[in-house]
């Protein structure tokens, strides 16, 4: 059996044709706030689809629903907006079929403004506005008291009506009524016209209680017709503050201090007036302070805040304290909140504790309230998860995981390191990174095993370490550096001492550390010498003396040799100078002073730092008497490099020897060969003493000592006197010139009587005359010595006694003149200590005033002075001793360039 299927096409297609509403269009009007519901059922086939749309807007997506399979549409609370056309269009494969609804939305009369009732005065206006919405448009009608009122007093659209010059009979009810085909709607006002006088409603003398700094309302509430004018007024001048309200009301805003007191209300219009008197009474606001304010405070710690209240003491017992914790009322305490009236106290505060607390202090006036944040803090939760990544020889990367800071920002993390060899090692700090980086880049050393363990740091204190990463060992390497400080030393001329600073275990960088110790001759064409040492100095041994070296200490280990280590330059030790400076000359300055001159020697003959030239000088013989001297020696150092120095304070008249050494730290090196020099004469010093041995009426005898130190060979005697009387008048003076170096007494002839004169004697070389010695006497029967101011007679025991004086120092005279003969001479510093203080002439000066061929020495001293100053040899040009380290500059003054000393 065969079973054949043929495909046909049994149903005609139709186009969609509208069933219900007929036709194409309709009209549907509906009320405001109803439901709109519109239908469309369609006939064809396929069956067709039905659409809805609204022309030129959209369907309100919020009331309009679709049902019954789409064939309906209805729109909620249908409102004016929502009318309009609405098509509904039929479509299938056949054709589309369409109808349009025409929607008009309408809705009863609403009120937009009703007339309000008021209380009119006498011969006033008024006017009723009334006005209403509606679709159709509503019809508006006015009625009084029930009575539809002429149209005359009606505006053209019905909307108002006016009342001119009311009267008491206008006094009525008035009614508005708005009606369209929907319904109406009915308004009354009533109008009622009085003439009174102002009639004060607020009790008088009523009392007010404000708190300062709060608003103040004091009450004045009049009933008045026509309209009372109202003014408050009190003795001092209302301020700005100070507004009167239109109800009569005094508004004082933000009270002061000073706006307590009594004020007056005054009221009046055309049938009268009244007044009020009101009394303002201030009181001390409510104050709340909450302390510490936003404490922090460390978990399982305690804390405790205190609330400071103050308030008016007539307000003091209607105060009620409040504590709150995040807007909620706390009322009990437990075992660890203590809550009591003006304290909170927490402890062993935990993380729920954190939070904003407040206080409210709350009186019958006013109430007050402060908060303060409990913040609840820790140290931060200890990093985890420790990695390392990147591994080199020399670096690596460590990161690592952030935990809670808990309440305390992290800020930062340090970095601990425990680097070992054989020992454990410890820990010690490597880098601390801020709070925002949790990887960071190590450098590390070679030749080690590293741990590493991360710490977080926030304001609390540090947490508790991570764990210990893995260990990570690093390859030894060469060293990184040589010692960087080397000291050369040479405290033999043979042998130089190298010491430096020892690299520390960790610059080692492998095993098997020690240092190539290198040195060579500087300028010689020699190689480096080499030696290996573990120990951090070493001696070089057979070195010249000084010679530049260059040395050099690398550092060296199994891997390697450390960088190209730095040559340090240094000289050999020192031995004293080997060779005396050559060319040895002696100008002779003046009779103390003489320049010696030199060639120094050349640096490689010193064999060291030159630290300067010694002058050795010593007395060989006295020119005057010829007699041979065994004198010290005597030396005098010039640091420095010279090659001259001056000889102060040396005996004229004098045969010396010199001789210039050079020498440095190890030494002295040989004398020049002696060069002999001579010093010029010089001035004498003063005779020994000067005595009156026989005056008379008219004459005197002179006797005196020769110079203890001549400085030379004695030529003459040079002998001033003048009168010197009581008065302040002095005779001129009178010279007399002995050319007998051998004397000792003169007689001086034709002397005034009874007068009284002075003797001033000076001992003359060819270089000059020295310094004068002084006596005093009286002619006629009396004579004045320096030493007695004893009277003399003429009587025999008086002369017997002059005649042994005199005898007496003949005998000194002697004397001196045994102990010169015998070579013996008084020190240069004795010869120079007395009258240290006297002026002092040059020795030219001398020889010039006073061995001129005019013959000075018979010539008038008339221009001397009185004092006689004495005259200085150049021998004075100092004062010297044996003492070192006297200075004197190219003409004998000091300059501080030597020191003295003496040699046998």
């Amino acid at each position: 059996m065969t079973l054949a299927v043929h495909t046909s096409n049994t149903f005609q297609e139709r186009r969609p044709t509208m069933m219900t509403p007929p036709g194409t269009s309709s009209s549907v009007t509906v009320l405001k706030g109803e439901l709109l519901t519109l239908e469309c059922i369609a006939e064809g086939l396929p069956t067709p689809k039905i659409f809805w749309q609204k022309e030129r807007a959209e369907l309100p997506p919020e009331r309009a629903v679709l049902g019954n399979y789409g064939k309906q549409l209805k729109i909620n609370d249908i409102k004016a907006s929502d009318h309009g056309i609405y098509r509904c269009t039929a479509k299938n494969i056949g054709g589309v079929a369409q109808h349009d609804f025409h929607v008009h939305v309408e809705e009863p009369p609403q009120w937009k403004k009703c007339p309000e009732s008021s209380v009119q005065s006498v011969a006033s206006s008024v006017v009723l506005h009334c006005s209403a919405s509606g679709n159709p448009k509503p019809e508006i009608h006015w009625k009084r008291n029930g009575q539809p009122l002429q149209r005359e007093t009606l505006s053209p659209n019905h909307e108002e009506i006016r009342i001119e010059n009311l009267q008491l009979m206008d006094s009525a009810v008035y009614q508005c009524e708005a009606t369209n085909r929907h319904g109406s709607i009915l308004a009354s006002a009533n109008i009622d016209v009085l003439d009174i006088a102002p009639l004060i409603l607020t009790p008088d003398k009523r009392n007010y209680t404000v708190v300062l700094g709060h608003s103040a309302n004091l009450h004045c509430n009049v009933f008045a017709v026509p309209h009372a004018k109202v003014f408050w007024y009190r003795k001092e001048m209302l301020e700005a503050q100070h507004m009167t309200l239109e109800n009569g009301t005094l508004h004082i805003l933000k009270t002061q201090a000073q706006d307590a007191g009594v004020y007056m209300c005054h009221a009046s219009n055309s049938q009268g007036n009244g007044t009020l008197a009101a009394h303002l009474e201030l009181l001390e606001p409510t104050t709340v302070s909450l302390r510490p304010e936003n404490p922090w405070v460390k978990r399982s710690h305690s804390v405790t805040l205190t609330c400071h209240i103050h308030c008016d003491s007539k307000l003091s017992p209607s105060l009620k304290i409040t504590w709150k914790k995040n807007g909620e009322e706390m009322t009990k305490s437990n075992r660890r909140i203590n809550l009591n009236s003006d304290t909170l106290s927490i402890v062993n505060v935990t993380w729920e504790d954190a939070g904003l607390y407040s206080c409210t202090g709350s009186t019958s006036m006013d109430s007050a309230a402060a908060e303060t944040r409990l913040s609840v803090r820790d140290v931060p939760s200890a990093p985890e998860s420790l990695h390392l990544s990147g591994k080199q020889t020399r670096s690596m990367i460590l990161s690592w995981i952030a935990r809670d800071s808990q309440n305390s920002p992290i800020s930062e993390y340090l970095v601990q390191a425990k680097k070992s060899r054989q020992d454990p090692g410890t820990w010690e700090d490597l880098i601390s990174v801020t709070e925002n980086i949790t990887s960071v880049a190590l450098s590390l050393e070679p030749y080690y095993n590293y741990e590493f363990r991360v710490f977080a740091k926030n304001e609390m204190g540090k947490s508790p370490p991570s764990p210990v990463s893995e260990v990570y060992s690093t390859p030894p390497a060469v060293p990184d550096k040589n010692p960087e400080i080397i000291n050369i030393k040479a405290d033999t001329s043979k042998e130089m001492i190298v010491t430096w600073e020892p690299l520390k275990v960790e610059e080692q960088n492998g095993p098997g550390f020690h240092y190539r110790v290198s040195w060579r001759r500087q300028g010689a064409s020699t190689d480096w010498h080499h030696e290996n040492v573990n120990r951090h100095h070493f001696l070089i041994k057979d070195t010249p003396a000084f010679v530049l070296y260059d040395v050099r200490v690398q550092s060296v280990n199994k891997m390697g040799t450390g960088p190209e280590p730095q040559v340090h330059t240094a000289y050999s030790g020192e031995d004293s100078p080997d060779a005396s400076p050559p060319k040895v000359t002696v100008d002779v300055a003046n009779s103390s002073v003489v320049k010696v001159s030199w060639i120094g020697i050349s640096q490689d003959r010193v064999r060291g730092h030159l630290s300067g030239y010694k002058i050795i000088y010593w007395r060989v013989s006295d020119l005057a008497d010829g007699k041979r001297h065994h004198a010290d020696h005597h030396v005098l150092i010039f640091p420095g490099h010279r090659e001259w120095g001056m000889i102060p304070g040396l005996i004229p008249f004098t045969e010396y020897k010199v001789s210039v050494a050079a020498f440095n730290a190890r030494g002295d090196g040989p004398a020049s060969s002696p060069v002999t020099f001579r010093t010029p004469e010089g001035v004498p010093e003063q005779p020994h003493f000067l005595r009156i041995m026989s005056p008379d009426s008219n004459f005197f005898t002179l006797s005196w000592g020769p110079p203890r130190n001549v400085n030379g060979i004695l030529t003459a005697y040079l002998l001033h006197y003048q009168i010197i009387n009581d008065t302040d008048e002095v005779g001129s003076m009178q010279n007399i010139s002995i050319k007998e170096p051998s004397a000792v007494s003169w007689r001086v002839p034709r002397l005034e009587l009874g007068t009284r004169y002075k003797f001033y004697l000076r001992a003359c070389t060819i270089a000059g005359c020295g310094r004068a010695v002084s006596e005093e006497g009286r002619t006629e029967t009396q004579a004045t010595y320096s030493d007695a101011s004893q009277s003399l007679t003429t009587h025999g025991w008086i002369i017997g006694l002059m005649c042994a004086i005199a005898l007496l120092t003949l005998v000194l005279l002697l004397l001196c003149f045994v102990q010169r003969n015998k070579g013996g001479k008084y020190p240069v510093k004795e010869k120079e200590a007395p009258s240290t203080e006297e002026n002092t002439q040059p020795a030219k000066q001398e020889v010039v005033s006073n061995f001129s061929a005019n013959n000075p020495l018979n010539r008038s001293m008339n221009s001397i002075s009185v004092d006689m100053k004495s005259y200085d040899s150049v021998d004075s040009l100092v004062q010297y001793s044996d003492e070192e380290h006297q200075q004197f500059n190219e003409d004998g003054s000091f300059i501080g360039e030597y020191t003295e000393s003496k040699e046998k």
